[in-house]
């Protein structure tokens, strides 16, 4: 027992530079190995080993802290602190300096297989040039790395995490490059295209749609995603398959991956967010009553609410009432079956017969035909309008090399970097020209769909179909009068063009079938 007290005690410190390394490799086994075997060398008992995986950079860290404190309470019999090497216990001189000190405030003494530890002057000069070497392997494996990845990103690679979207996949001869996770994908490409084209009006409208896919990861255990990451999704040129680093100094490029949407698109939606915001659409519309705050009230022109009634018996009836004081109709209620029952009935007036149908379907292939024919020849003013914005980003560059003031050379870089984004955007429209994107077959389904029954979206009961009808088939909202119903609706163009040439109202020639001229 005399002797077992007398054994010298000693914990090991080791440590990676992240996470991801306790996962791969064996730093710290290797580490551990060598510490134990310089303990029985040295005759030590080895009481805990503590270990860290972050940078060597900071001084403050978990495990350090935890052997700090081990050592505090065992100052008395005093402690051997063992490290596989002196870059195990710091990175950076100053950070090596500062865990010295509290190692030795803390009664432990720092020893090593790979180098004596002393308090002479010599020896604290060959530990301080050690760990001053240390500090620059790591900050020029920082530079190396800083390098590579902003060569990649030149060269259009993404290199940093995968964004919400993307995975990364090993192609041969091309290292890791971003693919698309699927459905997430899919469910983004929706949301983005539906925010630019107006179909989601606000950044909360495009929150909401992505919260309600289950399949779409979220930010929150309770199903909600973070107003940022909407911000963040909609205005990364990544998923438009462009990429830029400005900390990098690496400007916007077109990327090797495939985008989620086109550089077109991506435009609107900066130009979207660029407008002035727009009230969100009202979280209290539900499917229960789907015309809430579209029907007006034909007293006072004010929106109808809603409410469910609880009548005598204990049963709820639905029903939708104006809320507006002073209003001849203040809380007089309208039974939600006969107010919906009218918009249904309405709607289903809105079809077009068989035969009209088929007209405007060949007025569409025309105007399609002719719209293709136009783009088409268009690819040479747009080769025209990239040559021109080539010779001005020259002509600026010119510019910058003379200039003196900073303020000039910023104006200049900032012009040169809107003329590049419309060049990005010509290039991408001219790669694009007489390709669309579906053919007219799918895009006459899509479009002609709706137009040819909107009753049918709305039967469906599913209440972001129901409020896209309300925002395609009608200009303005309806009013209600208790009395007579449904007022006359204000229809969209497309409504108003089918019910022109229903009642004969007009008439359009068709310009193949055209006479020449008599003298």
């Amino acid at each position: 027992m005399e002797d077992q007290r007398h054994i010298p005690k000693a914990v090991i410190y080791r440590r990676v530079s992240s996470s991801a390394q306790t996962k791969r490799g064996d730093g710290l086994t290797s580490q551990e190995t060598r510490c134990r075997e310089y303990a029985r060398h040295k005759g030590y008992e080895v009481a805990q080993v503590f270990t860290d995986d972050m940078t060597g950079s900071l001084a403050t860290r978990p495990g350090m802290q935890a052997m700090l404190t081990y050592l505090r309470k065992n100052r008395k019999r005093g402690t051997i602190v063992i490290i596989d090497d002196i870059s195990r216990l710091a990175r950076g001189l100053e950070a090596h300096l500062e865990l010295r000190a509290s190692l030795a405030k803390a009664g432990g003494k720092l020893e090593s297989p790979s180098i004596e530890f002393g308090e002479d002057s010599d020896s604290i000069l060959v530990e301080n040039l050690l760990a001053s070497v240390s500090q620059h392997q790591r900050q020029k494996n920082g530079e190396q790395t800083v390098n590579r990845m902003r060569a990649r990103a030149m060269n259009g690679y993404w290199c940093f995490q995968a964004p919400v979207g993307y995975r990364y996949q090993r192609i041969s001869g091309r290292g890791n490059m971003l693919v698309r996770d699927e459905p997430t994908a899919s469910l983004l490409r929706e949301a983005l295209e539906g925010y630019a084209c107006g179909r989601f009006q606000t950044k909360v409208e495009v929150k909401r749609f992505l919260e309600s896919q289950p399949a779409f990861p979220k930010d929150t255990a309770n199903g909600l995603l973070h107003h940022q990451r909407i911000q963040d999704i909609l205005t990364r040129p990544i998923y438009a398959g462009y990429l830029d680093v400005p900390l990098w100094n690496v400007p916007l490029r077109k990327a090797q991956h495939e985008g989620l949407i086109d550089f077109e698109t991506f435009q609107k939606i900066q130009n979207r967010l660029q407008e002035r915001a727009k009230a969100p659409a009202r979280k209290d519309i539900s499917a229960d009553f789907p015309l809430r705050n579209f029907i007006l009230c034909n007293d006072c022109q004010k929106p109808l609410t809603s409410c469910w009634s609880k009548s005598k018996t204990g049963k709820k009836h639905p029903y939708y009432l104006c809320h507006t004081k002073g209003c001849p109709s203040y809380r007089k209620s309208i039974r939600r079956d006969e107010l919906e029952g009218a918009f249904a009935d309405m709607l289903q007036t809105m079809q077009p017969t068989d035969g009209l149908f088929a007209l405007v379907r060949q007025m569409f292939k025309d105007a399609w035909d002719q719209q293709l024919a136009r783009v088409q020849s268009q690819s040479g003013e747009a080769k025209r309008q990239i040559k021109a914005i080539e010779k001005q980003v020259d002509g600026l560059m010119d510019r910058i090399v003379e200039a003196n003031s900073s303020s000039v050379i910023s104006a200049y870089e900032a012009k040169i970097d809107r003329l590049e984004t419309e060049k990005l955007l010509l290039t991408e429209k001219l790669r694009k020209t007489g390709q669309p994107k579906r053919s007219f077959e799918e895009m006459f389904e899509l479009a002609m769909a709706f137009l040819a029954s909107p009753w049918k979206l709305w039967a469906s009961g599913n209440l972001p179909l129901q409020r896209t009808v309300l925002k395609l088939a009608f200009a303005e909202r309806l009013a209600y009068c208790r009395k007579e119903g449904l007022r006359t609706p204000k229809t969209t163009l497309p409504f108003k063009a089918l019910e022109a040439f229903s009642t004969g109202e007009r008439e359009m020639a068709r310009w193949g079938g055209f006479e020449p001229p008599t003298p």
